[in-house]
């Protein structure tokens, strides 16, 4: 990729969307708390509302358009939606079908009820097989492209929060008791940088969207994802170590070759 195009990325107006899933889902518990939140470390400064980046660090010039056969559903734990780290905000950036729902263990939203039930969708609960029943354990995802009979998009439900937190919800939300669940078996490690884990298996949410929509056949939002949370952590540690952004490194190539290839 000519460095000379790299260097255009800052200036590209960025998209005129409304607000996603995440961001309203965000305003509703800001609107709820009973004192402000305030992000662990780096500095406490002023965030753009587009992005969650200090301002000198925004990257919504950036924010890349996708089409996608597949949807996210994320059921999020109680804070998650306040955290800059949170890469559900990205998943809604780049995945247009996108819903976003705050976990309560004793009363399920009525909405994400709706949407499971909708016959449009097939559900699928993304959670580790080892801990599951085998008879509810698939590693594959059946499509209405692949399988016309079945006429379905389907539509992944990511458990978003700590492992501790996912366990939970996935042991506390009998609505969730008749769904497949897809155990994901990826080759890689983790690259998340942005919050510490002990063990290279636990995949941040926009990892785990990513490799579902790779699984779904949706090759293109795959990348564009997995590329987008690359752009992300660089600028989240440069503004957390008081560093200027590289907006010519490898991250910000690959996001710029793949929204110039974007269907």
């Amino acid at each position: 990729m000519p460095r000379s195009l790299l260097g255009l990325m800052p200036n590209m107006p960025p998209l005129a969307c409304a607000p996603h899933a995440v961001s309203r889902l965000r305003a509703t518990r800001l609107a709820r708390s009973a004192k402000p939140f305030l992000a662990r470390g780096g500095i406490k400064g002023e965030r753009c509302a587009g992005c969650r980046l200090l301002p000198s660090h925004c990257m919504c010039a950036l924010r890349p358009r996708t089409l996608s056969h597949a949807g996210i559903c994320l059921l999020m734990a109680d804070i998650e939606p306040l955290k800059p780290s949170n890469t559900g905000w990205l998943v809604a950036d780049v995945v247009p079908d996108t819903f976003a729902y705050s976990w309560e263990r004793t009363d399920a939203d009525p909405a994400l009820l709706a949407l499971l039930a909708d016959p449009t969708w097939q559900p699928y609960v993304v959670f580790p097989g080892e801990f599951v029943d085998a008879h509810r354990v698939v590693h594959a995802v059946a499509t209405g492209d692949a399988d016309t009979s079945l006429g379905k998009r389907p539509l992944f439900v990511v458990l978003d929060g700590t492992w501790a937190q996912a366990r939970k919800m996935f042991r506390k939300s009998p609505y969730l008791d008749a769904l497949p669940v897809l155990s994901l078996a990826p080759a890689q490690i983790t690259a998340y940088r942005l919050r510490r884990s002990g063990r290279d298996d636990h995949f941040c949410t926009s990892e785990v969207a990513a490799l579902c929509l790779a699984l779904a056949g949706e090759n293109h939002a795959a990348h564009t994802l997995q590329a987008y949370l690359a752009v992300y952590t660089h600028r989240y540690l440069r503004a957390k170590q008081q560093l200027a952004v590289d907006p010519q490194d490898d991250a910000h190539a690959q996001l710029l070759a793949l929204r110039m290839r974007a269907p």
